[in-house]
């Protein structure tokens, strides 16, 4: 988990799959699992339990869960809405949510979110500015300077400014974390590693259904 302040977490080597099996045996307790948020934040379809991930393509714990994360959207119900919430912590990452906005708002999350994990991680580019991304667009095969017109756009400017509320609301101190259906939030330093933070997210999704 990268945190506000330290930027430094730890991150024990657990596979999501290691621990299906005892999760049914395992009762997760609010104040040690998971932490109930206070007030109760807004969620986008009160229809569905909303699943929430904040992360940094900073943090390199949020690169090194995004294969535990995928497996466990593969098999989300219908009735859960997921949705990635980016977080930054230095005004300097500010960019970074632009462009993860930019590229849901020309629908490239799918294509582009992984990869920017990569670039910034393994090949070691820092993307802190928009001609690091108009070239990191274009190496992609995408067009580079339509990508930064949309980061740059009032949408996403909105939508910066709602990811950073949500933020404050669910009281982020680092990343990745989980919020739950607006009431719980859960994370790798209170579930004790990022992937068993999912079963916790597993466990408070059954709480929000029962309460509906």
């Amino acid at each position: 988990m990268i945190k506000r302040r330290t930027f430094c977490s730890f991150a024990l080597p657990l596979t999501l799959s290691a621990h299906t099996a005892a999760r049914a045996q395992e009762n997760f307790v609010e104040g040690k699992h998971y932490l109930e948020v206070s007030p109760r934040q807004p969620t986008k379809d009160q229809k569905q339990v909303e699943v929430l991930e904040f992360f940094a393509y900073s943090c390199s714990h949020c690169h090194s869960f995004e294969p535990s994360l995928e497996a466990w959207l593969k098999k989300l119900p219908r009735d859960v809405l997921f949705r990635r919430i980016p977080v930054a912590f230095r005004e300097d990452f500010v960019i970074h949510q632009q462009l993860y906005f930019a590229l849901e708002g020309v629908g490239l999350v799918e294509k582009l979110h992984g990869k920017v994990f990569h670039a910034i991680h393994s090949e070691k580019q820092r993307l802190a500015t928009t001609a690091d991304i108009a070239a990191f667009a274009a190496k992609n095969g995408v067009d580079g300077k339509r990508l930064v017109e949309t980061m740059n756009s009032f949408s996403v400017a909105g939508k910066v400014k709602q990811a950073k509320a949500l933020a404050e609301g669910y009281k982020i101190e680092g990343t990745p974390s989980l919020g739950v259906d607006g009431r719980w939030l859960t994370s790798g330093s209170l579930a004790g590693t990022n992937p068993r933070s999912l079963l916790v997210v597993d466990h408070l999704i059954a709480l929000a259904k029962k309460a509906r």
